[in-house]
């Protein structure tokens, strides 16, 4: 005869048993999202690999000995199947509202309904068939569970980087390790205050037992953990944020796992994580020689030598300069120049721009003009005379999710120094249609690159690469097109010629950008001539094979181009051939 069962509804909740089973329950719901995100992402993660661009740069810049230039050999692009780009046109119409972002907030739609559905799977795995008041434990439970979420994603040379391809860095990744930090404070605070809330109760001492001091600790840690992390804080000091980031998670560690024996399971996939990272930075050091030029009291350009290939076109580098006392100081700057070997730069190399808005910045800047201003006092050089430093590379990482060369139009936008990022992307793919002559397949016959700037004088600041850019273009089978609007009308004599090019004394409205130039016919042809106007830009058209849109610089500038996109209707991404959108800002 069988022993009697206890009925469930006076049986005593055994969180020890029943808990951990909700830590396997979440686990497999947010392993699954990324297994859903990794399936979507696997034709662009083939594409990449197709093209080369999903592992490239993944053992850091390299050094080819001297590259090979390629000669110019413009081809005509091949043919476009309209039936299928309109196929393409209705997918990026039902998923372009997703691009939709709110002000403020920094996310878009889609980023929003993953954090909603983050923050609704912790939630429920938290108060789901548990007497949460009396026994708090499975709030503590699912805090642990969140470790290897917090760290998957927050790494720079995070695994999901390549299983979700190219364009999908750590900079792009890191809202989920903050929402997920932020979740695990939830239930952290869940736990904790329950806790204590049922040791005043029941006069329990809060402070002296081990497992009550050490929890009262990780508490207090994970507080101080999530509160400098919050971004007026990361952005004033980012240099303390770091650093007391750093010590306190480790400080959290040590208290956790003294505060409950089922910490230690979640610490390892933690550790794995950042033990690749730091692995594969080791790949991707390097110190090199570089030359600092200060272009005016506001821009330093940062040439690094003996760099040659080993980036895609948009990507970054974490640049360490060796100067003065900042040595220990770590920057992300964009590499401005597609590699060597199909630049159109006249003189190509691996490029940086840094413009001064910070104090490292302003420093690199001072230093910059200072080390001119003597060497010209000594005449030891003759000409333009550059600072030499040595300077240590980590990366490249990031890069842009879109290959330009599979539309056939392509709207460029950049504010202020955001321009780097699309100064890249424009080298790189009239370097592919022109010198490579279209080796894989590229579309594109149209570009219209547009730059938001506050001065005249700013313009100064690339114009020999915009110039070599459009003599490059020129005559080719790209229609290359110019559109600078300055804000301000200040210095205005210091608009430099640029072949094909127009300068306009107005802020673009993003929305009308768009819509003409996807829909609206040329209004002129373009010329050599430089044009200042100050009306409403030249109205462009697009051919049906698709367009591709990249935008960087302030949040504002992105989000009005995001919500631009998110706006557009099913008839127009069908009659473009699909409309797709690659964002980047850089935001601490």
């Amino acid at each position: 005869m069988a022993a009697p069962v206890v009925p469930s509804s006076f049986q005593i909740y055994n969180s020890y048993v029943e808990d951990p089973k909700w830590q396997i329950k979440f686990t497999i719901i947010w392993c699954s999202g990324v297994a859903l995100a990794v399936a979507v992402s696997v034709p662009s993660v083939i594409l990449g690999l197709r093209h080369g661009r999903s592992l490239k740069g993944i053992t850091g810049i390299s050094e080819t000995n001297g590259y090979q230039s390629a000669n110019f050999d413009d081809k005509e692009p091949p043919p476009t199947h309209r039936k299928s780009r309109r196929l393409v046109g209705a997918w990026n119409a039902l998923i372009s509202p997703t691009y939709w972002s709110p002000p403020k907030l920094g996310l878009n739609l889609g980023q929003i309904v993953v954090v909603s559905a983050y923050l609704a799977a912790v939630l429920v795995c938290i108060i789901k068939d548990v007497p949460l008041i009396s026994n708090p434990n499975r709030a503590g439970f699912l805090a642990l569970a969140q470790f290897p979420v917090v760290f998957l994603f927050a790494t720079k040379n995070s695994i999901m980087s390549l299983l979700l391809g190219p364009g999908n860095g750590y900079e792009k990744l890191n809202f989920i390790h903050r929402i997920a930090g932020r979740a695990m404070f939830l239930a952290g605070c869940i736990h904790g205050s329950l806790w204590i809330s049922n040791h005043l109760q029941y006069g329990l001492p809060i402070l002296g037992p081990q497992k009550e001091t050490s929890g009262v600790a990780s508490l207090a840690l994970l507080c101080i953990i999530v509160l400098t992390s919050l971004r007026p804080v990361r952005r004033l000091f980012y240099e303390y944020f770091f650093v007391i980031h750093v010590l306190t998670y480790v400080a959290f560690f040590v208290t956790i796992c003294y505060h409950t024996l089922y910490a230690s399971p979640w610490i390892f996939p933690p550790l794995a994580f950042y033990g690749a990272d730091v692995l594969l930075r080791l790949f991707r050091y390097r110190i090199k020689d570089a030359t600092l030029t200060a272009q005016d009291a506001h821009m330093t350009l940062i040439r690094v030598h003996n760099c040659d290939d080993g980036w895609l076109a948009g990507q970054h580098v974490r640049l360490r300069v060796f100067f003065s006392n900042r040595m220990f100081e770590s920057h992300p700057l964009t590499i401005l120049s597609a590699p060597p070997s199909h630049s159109c730069l006249s003189s190509p190399g691996f490029l940086l721009a840094a413009r001064c808005d910070g104090d490292w910045t302003q420093a690199l800047n001072n230093y910059t003009r200072k080390e001119q201003e003597r060497l010209q006092i000594n005449k030891k050089f003759e000409g333009d005379s550059a600072a030499f430093v040595q300077v240590m590379l980590d990366g490249p990482y990031g890069g842009s999710s879109i290959d330009l060369g599979l539309y056939e139009s392509v709207l460029l936008i950049a504010g202020g120094s955001g321009v780097t990022f699309t100064l890249g992307l424009l080298d790189d793919i009239i370097g592919r249609c022109i010198k490579l002559g279209r080796s894989q397949g590229e579309r594109t016959r149209r570009i219209e690159f547009t730059w938001c700037i506050r001065s005249f004088g700013q313009i100064q600041w690339f114009t020999p690469m915009l110039i070599d850019i459009a003599t490059a273009a020129a005559n080719s089978t790209i229609d290359l097109h110019f559109s600078i609007f300055v804000t301000c009308l200040c210095d205005p004599e210091a608009v430099p010629h640029i072949p094909n090019s127009i300068v306009t004394l107005s802020r673009p409205s993003i929305q009308n950008l768009l819509k003409d130039f996807i829909s609206l016919p040329p209004s002129s042809e373009g010329d050599d001539s430089v044009e200042i106007r100050f009306d409403e830009s030249q109205k462009l058209h697009s051919f049906g094979g698709g367009v591709a849109v990249c935008a960087s610089g302030p949040e504002t500038l992105t989000r009005e181009v995001q919500n631009a996109v998110a706006g557009l209707g099913l008839t127009m991404n069908m009659n473009a051939g699909g409309i797709t959108l690659h964002t980047e800002l850089f935001t601490l």
